[in-house]
């Protein structure tokens, strides 16, 4: 069987582009960085393998739709494998080695306060996402973090565009009253 064509190079500047942004989404969801980087590692190939040929304004619509389906199908799993190794404790809380996406720049130099700073501010949002019902945090991320328009996160997500809306609309509201006073 023949390797497939290598993706365009159009198509390799959109992943590069949305990597960061969709594994710190497949970690928040996971709370494993290992499981985080497989999932995205997948929902990458997917898009490449079986949408290349689709016109690039398609790209982030069916990319976060095959992220959100691949984080599904692992939280399935999660909660069917402690239904069955009830005994099991779940994946390991504590991170060795270093993010591998760490490395790549970011093209702005913050001061170390300052820096600090944010990443309480980020943990304290995070947290505070973890917290939210999956749909909410779905809309939140797709929406805010990665920009999508109503329509096109609601073709990622499954459902309307009314429900984007109010998922939105509940998540906000509910981050708000978590992060008031944290929140600059």
């Amino acid at each position: 069987m023949d390797d497939p064509a290598p993706p365009p190079a159009s198509l390799d500047a959109f992943l590069g582009g949305v990597e960061r942004r969709a594994f710190r989404r497949a970690q928040l969801a996971t709370r494993d960085r290992e499981e985080a980087l497989d999932l995205v590692q997948d929902a990458m190939l997917q898009l490449a393998r079986r949408y290349a040929q689709r016109p690039a304004a398609e790209w982030a619509a069916l990319f976060q739709r095959i992220l959100t389906n691949r984080i599904r199908d692992w939280q399935r799993r999660q909660v069917l494998t402690r239904r069955i190794f009830f005994w099991r404790d779940g994946p390991a809380a504590a991170e060795d080695g270093e993010d591998p996406l760490d490395g790549i720049a970011d093209g702005a130099q913050v001061e170390s306060s300052r820096q600090l700073e944010q990443d309480e501010v980020m943990q304290r949002l995070s947290q505070a996402l973890s917290q939210l019902p999956r749909r909410q945090r779905e809309a939140f991320e797709l929406r805010v973090w990665e920009g999508l328009s109503v329509e096109e996160s609601a073709q990622a997500m499954g459902c309307s565009a009314g429900s984007v809306k109010t998922h939105l609309s509940r998540a906000l509201q509910s981050l708000r009253a978590d992060l008031e006073g944290v929140w600059p």
